[in-house]
């Protein structure tokens, strides 16, 4: 399935969760936070800018910032909040697609990158944010690890998430390093029949996001466990890596 499939209307209609989940100020507020100091008072650029998660309230910041999406749905939300003089937004795939100026900072968030289903898309991604940033700029990638350590022998699934009315797994090719995320949702109660929504994803280690930006021109500067700067370690499941292009400091 092509992602401008699973990104459609209904896709963005129920995307935002205000207050709740990736909305949750818990979790978008230290992001927020993050980004506007990595920012230094220039020019931010999202890839993959959706609604607008993290988009507006950075822009609400003082942060200029502007947007590469591929779904017009997922942008015609995001509009719904904004305009185009206040976030612009180019409707394109963020591992081609150029926006006018130069910025400070490129930012890509809660995985989105694993979107991309191939390494060399991986690794163009990687090119058009050094391309965008000025000398010095930062790009920034929030991305899980791989659950492959509780993943035995013979069995290719790995459930993530349970909750009330959820259900959210992994199905792993390892020989191709492709990933299925499975989202089961439904009425607890009722016994309803669950929904589910399933996208294809390219998973991709810490060490190979470094090779990636060093054949970007960029090398790693900080990597921490989430958005606040938590310790990463062996036992993280996600990381915040900052990558820098050569140039002031």
């Amino acid at each position: 399935m092509l992602q401008s499939e699973i990104w459609d209307a209904r896709a963005a209609q129920s995307y935002d969760t205000p207050g709740a989940g990736m909305f949750a100020p818990a979790t978008l507020g230290p992001t927020v936070d993050r980004l506007a100091e990595l920012a230094e008072g220039g020019r931010a650029l999202e890839f993959a800018i959706g609604t607008g998660r993290v988009a507006v309230p950075l822009a609400a910041r003082g942060v200029p910032v502007s947007g590469i999406e591929l779904s017009v749905p997922m942008v015609d939300q995001l509009r719904t909040k904004v305009d185009e003089t206040a976030v612009p937004v180019v409707v394109g795939d963020m591992a081609t697609a150029r926006v006018p100026g130069e910025f400070q900072l490129v930012y890509l968030v809660y995985n989105t990158i694993s979107n991309l289903l191939t390494q060399a898309e991986q690794v163009a991604c990687f090119r058009n944010a050094a391309r965008h940033l000025a000398p010095g700029g930062r790009f920034v990638v929030e991305l899980w690890v791989p659950e492959l350590r509780t993943l035995p022998p013979g069995q290719q699934a790995v459930v993530w998430e349970q909750a009330p009315g959820y259900i959210g797994l992994d199905t792993y090719d390892v020989l191709h390093q492709q990933v299925v995320s499975h989202h089961f949702r439904f009425d607890a109660e009722a016994g309803h029949e669950a929904q589910v929504v399933r996208s294809p994803h390219r998973y991709i280690w810490p060490a190979e996001l470094d090779l990636m930006a060093e054949l970007a021109g960029m090398t790693l500067e900080s990597r921490h466990a989430d958005w606040t700067g938590a310790e990463f370690t062996a036992q993280s499941r996600s990381h915040v890596s900052v990558y820098r292009t050569a140039g002031p400091r």
